[in-house]
C-alpha cells in the first residue's frame, strides 16, 4: 500500500469511470468520487452516477451521502473526503479520485482557498442592496464579473454571492480565477495525477449521446419523482444542469426540444470550463484517448515505475 493518491481527472464524458474500475481493480484501489453532483441521493441519472454493477466492481466513496435539501459546502466535502482516505488507507487499499469538479479535487490535495479578509463595509453595502434590489440583481451582478462562480453558486445563496462579489471588487480578480491559482504553502497529500482528454469534436459529440441515452433510460421521470417529493425546484441540487432544463420544461417555460437542446448545450460549456480549470494545473499530467489505445496500461506502467 502506498500513501500516494492516484488521481483521474477529466472532463465529462470522456470516460474515466470505466477506466477508473480497471484500475482500481489492478491496483487493489477504491474510488473516492470528486463530483460535486453524485454526492446528493436520489439523482442518479442525470449525474452519471455509477451503475450498481459498477459500484460492485470496485467499491466508491462520496456518492448518494448528502440528501438534496441539505446545505452542503466545499469544507463539509474536505472533511467527508479526509475521513474516506483515512479509512481507505487504515484498511491497506489504495486511494483513487476520480471526477471532473476541478475545485474538489483543488480542496482535496491544496487545502481550501482562503482569499483576502472579510471587509465589513462593503459586505454591509452589498447586503444592503440585496435587501433593496433582490439577492437577484446581485447574482446578476456576478454573472457579469465573474460568470463561472455564478454558474457554481445559486442565486438564492446570498452569502456565498457576497462573498465572490467582495472577492472581486477587492482583488479586481474574479474568485474563480483566483481559486484555480492559489499557491498552498503544504501539499496536503502526495499524489500523481493523470487527466484523460479527447478531440473537442468528439466529446461533444459523446456528450450529446449521453444525454440521449439519459433520456431513454428515464431522467424525466427522475425529475418529477423528485419534484413530486418536494424538494424545492430552486435548491442548489436541482438548479444544476441536467435538472434545471427539464424542470423548465416541465413547468411549461419551453417546449421539450428547447429543453434538451439547452441541456447538451450546457453540458458542452460545463465540459469546456472544466478543460479550462484543469489545464491551468501543471501537475496534471494528459492523456488523449484516442491517441493512447491502451488508457489503462499507460497509467498502471507509470504508476508502477515511481
Amino acid at each position: 500500500m502506498t500513501s500516494e493518491l492516484l488521481c483521474l481527472l477529466g472532463p465529462t464524458a470522456v470516460g474515466k469511470t470505466e477506466i477508473a474500475i480497471q484500475l482500481a481493480q489492478r491496483l487493489n484501489a477504491e474510488i473516492v468520487s470528486v463530483d460535486s453532483r453524485q454526492i446528493y441521493r436520489q439523482m442518479d441519472i442525470g449525474t452519471a452516477k455509477p451503475t450498481a454493477e459498477e459500484q460492485r466492481a470496485a467499491r466508491h466513496h462520496l456518492i448518494d451521502c448528502v440528501d438534496i435539501s441539505e446545505a452542503f459546502s466545499v469544507a463539509d466535502y474536505q472533511s467527508l473526503v479526509d475521513v474516506a482516505i483515512t479509512d481507505i488507507q487504515n484498511r491497506g487499499k489504495r486511494v483513487l479520485l476520480v471526477g471532473g469538479a476541478g475545485l474538489y479535487f483543488r480542496v482535496i490535495v491544496d487545502g481550501l482557498f482562503e482569499g483576502p479578509g472579510a471587509d465589513p463595509s462593503l459586505r454591509k453595502r452589498l447586503e444592503t442592496e440585496a435587501a433593496q434590489l433582490g439577492v437577484d440583481a446581485l447574482h446578476k451582478q456576478l454573472q457579469t464579473c465573474d460568470p463561472e462562480s455564478a454558474d457554481r453558486i445559486h442565486p438564492n445563496n446570498l452569502v456565498r454571492v457576497i462573498r465572490a462579489l467582495e472577492v472581486y471588487e477587492l482583488t479586481g480578480t474574479p474568485m474563480s480565477e483566483l481559486q484555480q491559482q492559489w499557491q498552498p504553502e503544504k501539499q496536503r497529500y502526495p499524489f500523481i495525477a493523470f487527466g484523460l482528454t479527447m478531440p473537442r469534436a468528439l466529446l461533444y459529440r459523446r456528450i450529446e449521446q449521453r444525454v440521449d441515452v439519459m433520456l431513454a433510460n428515464g431522467l424525466i421521470a427522475e425529475v418529477e419523482l423528485l419534484l413530486a417529493a418536494g424538494y424545492a425546484r430552486d435548491s442548489v441540487a436541482l438548479q444544476s444542469f441536467g435538472y434545471r432544463e427539464l424542470i423548465a420544461y416541465l413547468d411549461g417555460d419551453c417546449t421539450y426540444l428547447e429543453a434538451i437542446s439547452q441541456l447538451k448545450q450546457n453540458t458542452r460549456r460545463f465540459a469546456k470550463r472544466q478543460l479550462t480549470w484543469f489545464r491551468k494545473d501543471t501537475r496534471i499530467e494528459w492523456l488523449d484517448r484516442e491517441s493512447t489505445p491502451d488508457i489503462v496500461g499507460a497509467i498502471l506502467g507509470k504508476v508502477r515505475s515511481i
